[in-house]
């Protein structure tokens, strides 16, 4: 008899979801089984549910933010600290990440987008395939499955956004800082500061500016939030939060820029990199714009393009402004070429950040219900927080909404 279980289904565009049964799948090669115990939800999601986003077929399960024990591994998964498992082997390219069979924890960012939303991808279900690069085995103590499904997606968009804009990794050096040879003399942006992704990127751009070895150019952090999120991100790691209703806030931006000083001889700080989490791109755009051929007094070179990651989709009638690029943050449509990132910002980066405890979940998740049945409601919050600019500012900004499937009493088909 085939094991069955539980998912969300989206039937077609601008349907609400039905709960159905369907067959569990058996793991591929490279591929985890997971029970899902608890999903995070997506402004992504919302838009996939309402506008057919990415689906290129109906029926078929969406979501990209889970947290699960893993039940089954495919060959050429890792399953020794050593490498290898599951009759194939792997490369030890990552000491230390292997998943175990009833045993491994993991949080996971659902591959379903780069499977043409094959059904069995996505997250929205109990039971869940995901490429073992995807995947990140949790911390035995002190993470719920709640807080671990806030964590792939977060951490994925400004990792990927730094790459994109070609800021050295921590422990890597790279052309800028070569380049420069100098002291760091940038402060790193981000706009939206107090959403799920942007409390994120508070956090990975502190580490990029913590980093002893100053690989990269980033000496200080600068952010816009709510005023009600100012102390929160401000926790996080950010030197500066700006309060982005103030409709001045992009000249206090560069004022504050042009007079940070950390000591008789500096000269303040540039901005060149911005992440643009939520908001829109043009107050950006205007911040980078001030600094265009100020590269060459701080070690750069006249002229220097400036760079915006933009984590929302960059609108068609969007201004284009000379010396200022933007880039939509998207992981590489080559399948190796993405594994490969996945795997050192989930399975590497994320793992070894929180066996140090350097980063933590952020914000706080707010179970918005119990089981498949509740994911509706969980979407239609969150997207009229989105909606409504007065909640985003005090609350849908600093809301990872999370739907719990490991309460009691609830039990996976088998």
């Amino acid at each position: 008899m085939l094991a069955t279980h539980l998912a969300a289904v989206s039937p077609g565009k601008g349907q609400p979801f039905e709960v159905q049964t369907r067959i569990t799948p058996k793991p591929g090669p490279d591929e985890l089984l997971i029970a899902v115990k608890s999903v995070a939800l997506n402004p992504a999601d919302a838009y996939m549910r309402d506008q057919g986003l990415f689906i290129p077929a109906y029926p078929t399960v969406i979501g990209f933010d889970v947290a699960g024990l893993v039940l089954e591994a495919g060959c050429n998964v890792p399953t020794t600290a050593g490498g290898g498992g599951g009759g194939g082997g792997a490369s030890g390219d990552s000491p230390g990440l292997f998943f175990r069979a009833g045993i491994t924890r993991v949080a996971a960012f659902a591959a379903s987008f780069w499977r043409s939303c094959d059904a069995d991808y996505g997250a929205f279900q109990e039971r869940c395939l995901v490429p073992w690069q995807h995947a990140v085995p949790l911390p035995d103590k002190g993470l719920s499955w709640n807080e671990a499904a806030t964590l792939p997606v977060a951490v994925e968009v400004p990792l990927n956004a730094w790459d994109i804009m070609g800021i050295p990794r921590v422990g890597e050096e790279g052309e800028e800082q070569v380049k420069r040879n100098t002291k760091k003399r940038e402060a790193l942006l981000i706009w939206g500061a107090s959403s799920s992704i942007g409390t994120m990127g508070v956090q990975t751009a502190r580490l990029l500016r913590d980093d002893d070895d100053a690989n990269s150019c980033i000496a200080a952090v600068y952010a816009t939030a709510g005023s009600a999120n100012r102390e929160y991100v401000t926790s996080l790691g950010a030197d500066r939060v700006f309060d982005h209703r103030d409709p001045h806030v992009v000249e206090a931006i560069v004022s504050a820029a042009k007079h940070h000083y950390d000591d008789e001889d500096d000269d303040g700080l540039v901005i060149r990199h911005c992440f643009l989490a939520t908001g829109q791109l043009a107050p950006c755009q205007a911040v980078l714009a001030a600094f265009l051929g100020e590269g060459r007094d701080q070690g750069g070179e006249k002229g220097e393009t400036a760079k915006i990651a933009s984590a929302p989709m960059i609108p068609p009638d969007a201004e284009v402004v000379d010396g200022v690029e933007t880039v939509f943050v998207l992981p590489s449509v080559v399948e190796g070429e993405r594994l490969g990132q996945f795997q050192y910002w989930i399975g590497t980066w994320l793992r070894e950040n929180l066996a140090k405890g350097t980063v933590r979940p952020s914000p706080e998740p707010k179970v918005v219900g119990k089981g498949l049945g509740a994911i509706d409601a969980g979407l239609d919050m969150l997207l009229r927080g989105h909606i409504d600019q007065s909640v985003v500012s005090q609350h849908a900004q600093v809301l990872n909404v999370v739907i719990d499937f490991s309460f009691p009493g609830y039990q996976f088909n088998t």
